[in-house]
């Protein structure tokens, strides 16, 4: 029950958009504990991993719970734009401070950060951040090391957008996604 709980496997998102190509991106959720079931407790963290085609972005976000580091792994840059919310869950226009690889490094509201392959930016919660495979580069690859999470309740999209967008089956599926495993047994 662990693969389901914790939905931990292949996720494939558009955010509801209808845009695959433009917004979204396929997750690996490789190991995650999870927040409210204690018999996973243990697993104290989360690590995915993001695949991206130049073009395609995650939209404007942040997260309730989740501190998460973003590392670009290979196949060119990720872009990050970063605000700070509001207490009424607005953007603000504040400078924002983030760890790019350990270093603490302040940006004016909005403004863009390239990770470039090999770096790293830490999101606490509550920053919104969007961000972008860079026109121009390969398919891009990133990890995500975090606290455990549910992303059916630790996102908060600046628009709405539905995290995980009904999908229209044309034919038997290979590999489940995380959130079709038949039940155990």
């Amino acid at each position: 029950d662990e693969i389901r709980d914790c939905m931990l496997g292949w996720d494939i998102t558009d955010f509801g958009s209808g845009r695959f190509d433009q917004v979204g991106l396929v997750v690996f959720t490789v190991r995650n504990g999870h927040p409210t079931l204690p018999q996973y407790g243990v697993k104290t963290y989360c690590e995915k991993i993001i695949i991206m085609k130049p073009g395609q972005h995650c939209p404007m976000h942040f997260h309730w719970s989740k501190t998460e580091d973003i590392i670009n792994r290979c196949g060119g840059n990720l872009v990050f734009k970063i605000y700070n919310g509001t207490s009424d869950e607005k953007l603000a226009d504040t400078d924002v401070t983030v760890s790019l690889d350990g270093v603490q490094k302040t940006f004016p509201a909005g403004a863009e950060v390239v990770l470039g392959p090999g770096e790293s930016m830490t999101v606490p919660a509550f920053l919104y951040h969007e961000f972008w495979a860079q026109e121009g580069g390969g398919t891009l690859v990133a990890g995500e090391v975090s606290k455990v999470n549910d992303d059916n309740c630790d996102n908060r999209f600046l628009e709405p957008a539905g995290r995980f967008p009904e999908i229209e089956e044309d034919c038997p599926p290979v590999h489940y996604l995380c959130t079709e495993y038949p039940p155990a047994g």
